[in-house]
């Protein structure tokens, strides 16, 4: 999937995630991409949540050994 920018947030427990993700966010235009690499399980539930409270749209989250992957479009 293509992306404007990355974000790493691999080591990093709740809220930490959320919050540089929002952060990030906020530096990009609407309907800009930001890609989020995450290690913390409970990160999943996190961006649905995260997604459903801002508008911004969870575009997909994926899950690769231990790591997981999020694609979310700004709205």
């Amino acid at each position: 999937m293509d992306f404007d920018k990355e974000l790493d947030t691999r080591g990093l427990n709740c809220p930490l995630p959320i919050l540089r993700t929002k952060k990030s966010l906020s530096d990009l235009q609407s309907g800009q991409v930001l890609k989020v690499l995450a290690t913390d399980p409970g990160s999943v539930k996190d961006f649905q949540a995260f997604a459903k409270q801002t508008g911004n749209v969870l575009l997909s989250s994926d899950q690769v050994n231990d790591e997981f992957i999020f694609f979310m479009k700004k709205k």
